[in-house]
């Protein structure tokens, strides 16, 4: 049994007038520990995936589970880390990273240092008491990281959570939280528009066509990226073929895309 698990997965959008289906048939296999990368044209159903692998959202048909069972009834199963840092703006560092401990009830003293540790670990150190305003992007997205973790999920979910960021901030996080992760033997997947960032952080990517979402190719990370830190696997010869490779299957995926989409005269 895979640790977790995509089994036929469809789901379509019902209104009034129309339904809209936007996953067909996802089914994948993950493996704890792996880092996964969703990527594919606008509109291919990657952010409504992670919803239904959250349990935000119940497929129309099929379902994922971790470990056999949905993730609603596995305690502190998803972490979800959004574009957007959503830091409470009247709470302190400190008490934002602290929230989901509160909330779910586990809020110990041991849990409380441990979050606070991760703190310092991820550079940090010294900031708790401040507020979110006094901080800088990229420092928001790490306490906002160390509040995904806090709760020590089974399976973090990030969401573009560096689109946002310049390009320097997003390269220095990109190695952060990439060694966080592998540090805490997390399974992660990313969604991305990033051909660069996927192949740098990742043990898998899934490439998504549209019209509907579906599951087109997946891509092994050879062995000699997987080993490096993320701004280091960019400076590799088997970088730039691999980016290659993708981009034309993603450029050929769009193409379809755009035909399937153009009116008849």
């Amino acid at each position: 049994m895979a640790f977790l698990e995509l089994a036929s997965i469809h789901h379509t959008y019902f209104t009034e007038e129309s339904a809209k289906v936007v996953l067909e048939n996802i089914s994948a296999d993950i493996e704890e520990g792996e880092f996964i990368s969703f990527i594919g044209p606008s509109g291919c159903g990657k952010t409504t995936l992670l919803s239904i692998i959250a349990g935000l959202i119940q497929p129309t048909c099929g379902e994922a589970s971790i470990t056999g069972l949905p993730p609603q009834k596995r305690k502190n199963a998803i972490g979800y880390m959004l574009q957007q840092d959503y830091l409470f703006p009247w709470k302190t560092i400190e008490e934002n990273v602290l929230i989901g401990l509160k909330i779910n009830g586990s809020c110990t003293q041991e849990a409380r240092e441990r979050c606070l540790q991760l703190l310092e670990e991820i550079g940090l150190s010294g900031v708790g008491s401040l507020f979110p305003r006094q901080l800088s992007g990229g420092m928001r997205q790490r306490a906002a990281l160390v509040r995904t973790l806090s709760t020590d999920p089974l399976v973090l979910l990030l969401d573009e959570p560096f689109s946002a960021l310049d390009y320097q901030t997003k390269l220095k996080l990109e190695d952060l939280v990439c060694k966080t992760i592998k540090d805490l033997s997390k399974t992660a997947l990313l969604v991305t528009h990033d051909i660069g960032e996927a192949i740098a952080m990742s043990d898998r990517i899934f490439l998504f066509a549209a019209n509907p979402g579906r599951l087109a190719k997946t891509f092994d990370i050879p062995e000699e990226l997987r080993i490096l830190e993320p701004f280091e696997a960019r400076q590799h010869p088997l970088f730039s073929q691999l980016f290659q490779t993708i981009w034309k299957e993603l450029q050929l995926l769009e193409d379809q895309f755009g035909k399937s989409n153009e009116t008849p005269s």
